[in-house]
């Protein structure tokens, strides 16, 4: 068991880049995906930094930004790339998924997130 601290970015808005950061420290690397959404979406309501729209959202995918020391995408909203390696895999744990300490991961709608990849490409 190892406890990591985490960023995670909530987006709420691709195209008009509405996204706040949320830290969250001592967090388990070996607790299941689905564990660590349950406890966002529990969190975020009660966060009072965050504008009543953020906590209201329906956030459903969480994709890896930036690990430390790696490369960040130009994208200043998100990386649209290699989804099929950085989107996290329900199933499986934070470690299993390549989560290490001070990893940047996005929260986002996926439809949303579809919606803005077809954008970028016309």
């Amino acid at each position: 068991m190892s406890n990591i601290t985490l960023t995670v970015r909530l987006i709420r808005s691709f195209e008009h880049r509405n996204i706040k950061h949320i830290v969250y420290r001592n967090v388990d690397s070996s607790q299941q995906v689905e564990t660590f959404i349950d406890m966002i979406n529990n969190d975020i309501p009660n966060r009072t930094e965050l504008p009543p729209p953020f906590k209201k959202y329906k956030y459903d995918t969480l994709k890896i930004s930036h690990k430390p020391f790696g490369f960040k995408t130009n994208d200043p909203v998100i990386n649209t790339i290699n989804d099929e390696m950085l989107i996290l895999k329900t199933g499986k744990s934070l470690a299993d998924n390549d989560i290490v300490n001070e990893t940047e991961i996005s929260y986002f709608k996926m439809m949303d997130y579809e919606a803005y990849k077809k954008s970028l490409e016309t």
